[in-house]
């Protein structure tokens, strides 16, 4: 029987073989993940792991039953105990049930998070889009103030500037606050109602469940009805309306350029106010590279307090693809300093007591256990990349002296065999 993997997922592998799927390398996954954590703890947000997944109704009163996640992407199961689970689609629902649940809100100071992992839905694959898929994610909880708002934009912002992704625009708009929606969904259902049967089959549903997700809409129709459309922005309230003027003017002064998008909504139910999304010009038609906005009403609705709420996701997998294909420069993988060639048994024996002393003093070690010649040794060497090599036979034990060689040029020197250890030390 032949094993292949599910239709939707992937390998990461240390050494991608297709040049297409570098992204894929593990090395760029774990110098991606350590700019993450590094950029992170730069702007105060700890870390916190939530289970893969939850209870089933914990993303349907926290996504919203009107989402597309609910409604169609979701994967749900029944444990053995009968009671539905559902592998997480996104992370903002589980980190606010931890919230809640561990009664962090009684815990001085700052409620800044961060999280990396996988996220599950069930859709079709294409490019950038996976049915297991991983984003980094940030959430601050109990500052209402729209500098939350952007100090979460200037921290999705620098992580990508630290990354090194070009071609990168920054679009916003304000969902307003209930005081501002239900007048524009009135507004909204009169213009639309005129077209409805020409609405998409998603569309239609929208339009009684929740009509501002046809802002949303990929579908061409729905966009074209949508070009005259009354603007939420001409709904706002005075402190909706406040709020936005102040993110603007705060956006201007920490210099990061912006769009204004009047149809941009996000596609859960729980955003308010600021929503925004960083779009790249290398992702093709799905160019969204990472989003978020301000849910204020999402803990109390899960029987927290009545905290405010801001935070965002970035696609990993999007983001990597994003570097690749802007060249951006990774670092080489990790490889090892020493390359260590025992011939015989004897040498072997003390080669391997080398390369654990090496190791524990974090020299990195690698070590030819196959017993095989010395041609395959230096070829071992030369394909894990190692700066040095060494031989080691019944010689250089007799007469504890070893050839240090640089694999790059070549070139060697004779050192004691019981200097090696410092040697090592010294080129570090």
């Amino acid at each position: 029987m032949e094993y292949t993997i599910p239709k939707g997922v992937f390998d990461v592998l240390p050494k991608e073989p297709k040049s297409e799927d570098a992204w894929r390398a593990s090395d760029h996954w774990q110098y991606a993940e350590n700019i993450m954590r590094t950029c992170a703890a730069d702007y105060g947000f700890k870390e916190i792991r939530t289970p893969l997944f939850e209870r089933t109704e914990l993303f349907v009163r926290g996504v919203g039953e009107s989402s597309d996640i609910v409604n169609k992407e979701m994967y749900t199961f029944l444990d053995k105990g009968e009671r539905s689970m559902t592998l997480r689609p996104e992370g903002t629902a589980s980190v606010m049930r931890a919230f809640v649940e561990k009664h962090l809100d009684q815990i001085p100071g700052l409620h800044k998070f961060f999280y990396i992992g996988p996220m599950f839905r069930y859709e079709r694959p294409q490019s950038g889009r996976y049915r297991q898929h991983h984003q980094f994610g940030a959430e601050a909880i109990g500052v209402g103030k729209p500098e939350q708002d952007v100090e979460l934009i200037d921290l999705l912002c620098e992580l990508y500037r630290r990354l090194g992704i070009k071609g990168l625009k920054v679009m916003i708009n304000s969902v307003g606050d209930e005081a501002s929606r239900a007048p524009y969904r009135q507004a909204l259902q009169k213009h639309l109602q005129p077209h409805f049967e020409k609405l998409s089959a998603d569309s239609q549903v929208r339009f009684t469940k929740n009509i501002l997700r046809i802002l949303d809409s990929k579908d061409e129709g729905d966009q074209a009805l949508l070009e005259k459309a009354p603007s939420i922005l001409e709904f706002l309230s005075d402190d909706a309306r406040g709020h936005f003027e102040k993110v603007k003017r705060l956006l201007e002064i920490e210099k990061i350029p912006y769009v204004v998008n009047h149809k941009l909504v996000r596609g859960l139910d729980y955003y308010n106010k600021t929503v925004f999304e960083v779009v790249s010009d290398s992702l093709g038609a799905h160019n969204t590279l990472g989003a978020g906005g301000r849910y204020d009403g999402l803990i109390s609705s899960l029987g927290g307090a009545d905290l405010p709420s801001v935070g965002f996701a970035t696609g990993i997998e999007r983001l990597l693809q994003t570097m690749v294909a802007q060249n951006v420069s990774f670092p080489p993988p990790p490889s090892p300093l020493i390359f260590l060639i025992p011939m015989g048994e004897a040498a072997s024996e003390a080669c391997f007591a080398l390369l654990c002393r090496l190791r524990h003093q974090g020299i990195s070690a690698e070590m030819d256990l196959s017993g095989k010649k010395i041609q395959h040794g230096l070829q071992l060497a030369n394909t894990e990349n190692a700066r040095f090599s060494v031989v080691i036979g019944d010689r250089e034990m007799e007469t504890g002296e070893v050839e240090i060689k640089e694999m790059a040029t070549r070139t060697g020197q004779k050192i004691p065999l019981s200097k090696l250890e410092s040697f090592l030390k010294g080129t570090l």
